[in-house]
């Protein structure tokens, strides 16, 4: 039995902190302390703004259950534009090193597993954006991509209607309000 799951490197401090009277009766609530910052951006465990922990920083994997080993695992998402772009890093090729935050929800089928980015991200080789990504469910080969105007905010789903099989998402985050957007498959029969 194989069991799938992605997970991700986003430090953040955390510790007690004083509620506002207003929000809360209790005296401390678990929450980041003014001024400390997190992984996600801007400050905190960060050095020239790159995260202090090493890459990948998000991946999705396939777990043999039976024998309690990692089948596969990728790097799911484009390398952060914070870390393509860092000065410190100017000149070296940096392979794709998945992205922090958290995949809203994984889409499995017969043959695939399907996840969106968790940031919009600009390479030199297409528009600013998103991307909605399909993995060989067997190997962790990518074997297809679209690209969305925002990060994928709700968790993937499928139907068919007439034979056709659709994928319908939310997107949103940043500027963009958000909405769904529905894919139809390529004719292929059921993924």
């Amino acid at each position: 039995m194989v069991y799938l799951a992605s997970s991700n490197a986003a430090p953040a401090v955390l510790g007690l902190v004083q509620p506002a009277k207003e929000k809360s009766d209790m005296n401390w609530v678990a929450g980041i302390a003014p001024g400390a910052g997190s992984g996600r951006g801007g400050g905190g465990l960060t050095v020239q703004g790159m995260s202090i922990f090493k890459p990948p920083y998000g991946t999705i994997s396939a777990i043999n259950l039976d024998k309690g080993e990692i089948a596969w695992q990728v790097a799911h998402g484009e390398t952060p534009d914070a870390v393509r772009n860092a000065e410190a890093l100017k000149g070296m090729t940096i392979p794709r090193t998945g992205q922090p935050g958290f995949t809203v929800g994984t889409l499995v089928t017969k043959t695939l597993v399907i996840a969106g980015d968790a940031q919009v991200t600009t390479l030199p080789t297409r528009p600013r954006g998103a991307m909605l990504r399909a993995y060989d469910k067997a190997t962790g080969a990518e074997v297809g991509s679209v690209l969305l105007p925002a990060p994928v905010s709700g968790s993937p789903m499928t139907y068919a209607v007439n034979g056709r099989q659709y994928i319908v998402l939310a997107v949103s985050g940043g500027p963009y309000s958000g909405e769904y957007i529905a894919l139809r498959l390529p004719d292929a029969g059921a993924r």
